[in-house]
């Protein structure tokens, strides 16, 4: 017998429309032990997914989707969603080659009316959607749910601050807290208020009630502590009140019992309501509710026992984040002017030792990506040396910060780039398949790309001390096994290197694809160049080559439209130097998720695919 029976019948949202109120709570225990078991298998992201459950099946039961628009707010806790879409039996796909993506995706459903990854972009979608429902004359209804991380982006308050101003909307947003910034309320009376009361009207009664309290001194204590627990609740509903929002909770997000009627209710309102619920990572499988970072991105686990530690040996070499984070430790003990921001992305980037060994030369700015850079430029202004961690689909999000606040006025800031390149089951809204083109015409910004781990250290430490901006890329993951060697010295700017010689055909390879690169030139007998740097190319290396050789080949984990190979043809063609050139790169389309080994074989990337290119375009066949 199955252990989701009632789950296993929903085949749509209108099937669940169909249920009684009464079975929604076995629903929810039935889709969060499904969803434990499915991403224990595949992989994926845990704790937020359990953190809204009930808040998935209330959406869907109260609002007619998909014809009522639901904008998930980075899209990463939105497996429940899948589930109920009718993509059940698809989730031992998610994040494979091939599968369902881990986020909404509009061509995967109808029911994922907004693709998201990249944070607080909901909210702006949903008033789109509302006021072209106005300009129709729909009375449709859109909702984005953000959660607290998301809502602290600027990007999230200007759609408020749009939104608000504007009249005849059936625009809902949902703050699904659960960070635990505010105590989860409890019982009857709280439900009651969430219904009935706006931030407004309890505010009212809040300044009412402290007159009264305050009148006999030995209600003073009383009064102080019903004035810190109005307050609490009060706040956030106040801030959104000023935007122009109704406010209203917050509520317990797992209680359906106050989350369907709160829903049915705001759904008969006019105009911009805002929801807040509270939520708990990790909701109902005790090891993520005890440790919900370590449950919130996982690769495949016994979920009877739960993640262990590794009991392997540790790997021969570290991964480029972790050279990363020990870098940034040893070089803020030699020279106290280093800084690190990241934009909340401490452990992604390889922070966690920095910021205990440094907290008062730490900044986690949130999810900030522009305010992080000119933060930075602020600092490196006065003389401080700021490192930015950041990934590359996330600098994209800063990138008038990087030109006009940085490198217009040519500051020492310096940036440790990681997942550059094809990053795996993230997929396409995660790769970092374009720095490369947005970065190297970008004047007195240096650009680097390290082939191996030892170079990433000592690329790291050119860019600190590089007198202006800097930047290295570095991919995802462990590279080519050469370990990083204590001493740091800086590289001569500009400067690659041959690798290995051979004839008729040179290879000219960036960063991590210097190891495909190498495979290749053994099997073509051809000249392997490792370039390190895009901005400035090393022009007398690639003219060199381009005297001995009949065919230059450009290599980079890039997209090949406005990458470093065109930038290489208009270097030859500035020379007059005329060699047959082939530009190998990501191809000129999103690329979707999978194993990073699958999606550059697919990409033509890996070493067969490379040679299968050249052959085919020397006219040597395969």
């Amino acid at each position: 017998m199955s252990d989701h029976p009632l789950l296993d019948t929903i085949e749509s949202p209108d099937v669940l429309r169909r249920l009684e109120r009464r079975q929604l709570p076995q629903l929810a225990d039935e889709l969060r032990r499904f969803l434990i078991e499915s991403v224990s298998k595949t992989g994926g992201h845990l704790s937020s997914n359990l953190g809204t459950v009930e808040l998935s099946i209330a959406l869907h039961y109260v609002f007619d989707t998909p014809c009522d628009r639901l904008v998930w707010d980075v899209g990463h806790q939105t497996y429940g969603h899948k589930t109920l879409t009718g993509r059940r039996e698809a989730m031992a796909t998610l994040r494979k080659f091939g599968g369902i993506s881990g986020f909404p995706k509009r061509s995967e459903s109808e029911f994922d009316t907004f693709g998201t990854a990249h944070s607080s972009t909901s909210i702006s979608a949903a008033l789109g959607m509302a006021v072209a429902a106005r300009a129709e004359g729909s009375r449709r209804h859109s909702v984005a749910v953000i959660g607290d991380g998301a809502m602290s982006a600027g990007m999230a308050f200007e759609a408020l601050n749009n939104a608000g101003d504007m009249g005849g909307l059936r625009l809902l947003v949902i703050l699904n807290d659960n960070e635990m910034s505010i105590s989860p309320p409890v019982g009857a009376l709280t439900r009651i208020f969430a219904r009935l009361m706006s931030g407004s009207t309890v505010s009212a009664a809040r300044r009412a009630g402290g007159r009264v309290l305050g009148v006999a001194p030995p209600m003073l204590e009383l009064a102080r502590k019903v004035e810190e627990h109005v307050k609490g609740m009060i706040a956030p509903g106040t801030l959104f009140e000023e935007f122009g929002f109704h406010y209203y909770g917050p509520i317990d997000g797992h209680d359906l019992d106050a989350l369907v009627p709160t829903l049915q209710n705001l759904k008969k309102l006019e105009g911009a309501q805002f929801l807040h619920i509270i939520t708990r990572k990790g909701q109902g499988y005790k090891l993520a509710e005890a440790d919900p970072i370590l449950y919130h991105g996982v690769s495949r686990f016994d979920h009877t026992s739960g993640i262990r530690p590794s009991t392997s040996p540790a790997p021969v070499s570290p991964s480029y984040t972790q050279v990363f984070g020990d870098w940034l430790c040893d070089m803020a003990a030699r020279d106290d002017k280093l800084v690190a921001i990241t934009p909340a992305m401490r452990e992604g980037s390889g922070m966690v030792r920095f910021a205990e060994q440094f907290p008062s030369r730490y900044f986690d700015v949130g999810i900030a990506e522009q305010h992080a850079l000119t933060f930075a430029a602020g600092l490196a202004c006065e003389g401080m040396k700021p490192v930015v961690a950041i990934y590359s689909t996330f600098l994209q999000r800063a990138y008038d910060q990087l030109i006009h606040d940085i490198a217009l006025q040519n500051l020492a800031v310096s940036f440790a780039i990681d997942r550059a390149g094809l990053v795996g089951a993230d997929g396409a809204t995660h790769h970092g398949a374009y720095d490369l083109s947005y970065l190297q015409c970008i004047p007195n910004l240096v650009v680097m790309a390290p082939a191996d781990e030892n170079e990433c250290r000592q690329m790291l430490y050119t860019a600190y001390c590089h007198p202006g901006p800097a930047a290295v890329r570095y991919p995802r993951g462990k590279g080519m096994g050469v370990a990083p060697l204590a001493e740091m010295q800086a590289l001569p700017i500009g400067k690659g290197e041959i690798r290995r010689r051979g004839r008729k055909v040179a290879l000219l390879a960036v960063g991590s694809m210097l190891g495909a690169a190498l495979e290749a030139g053994e099997q073509l007998d051809a000249t392997v160049a490792n370039l390190r740097f895009v901005k400035p190319l090393d022009r007398e290396l690639i003219l060199e080559l381009a005297a001995e050789h009949e065919w230059l080949v450009t290599l980079e984990e890039n997209s090949v439209t406005g990458g470093v190979g065109g930038e290489i043809v208009r270097c030859l063609e500035a020379a007059d130097s005329r060699p047959r050139t082939l530009q190998l790169g990501l191809p000129d389309r999103f690329v979707d998720h999978g194993e990073q080994s699958q999606l550059l074989a697919a990409a033509g990337l890996d070493a067969d695919g490379i040679v299968r290119s050249i052959r085919r375009s020397t006219g040597e066949g395969e």
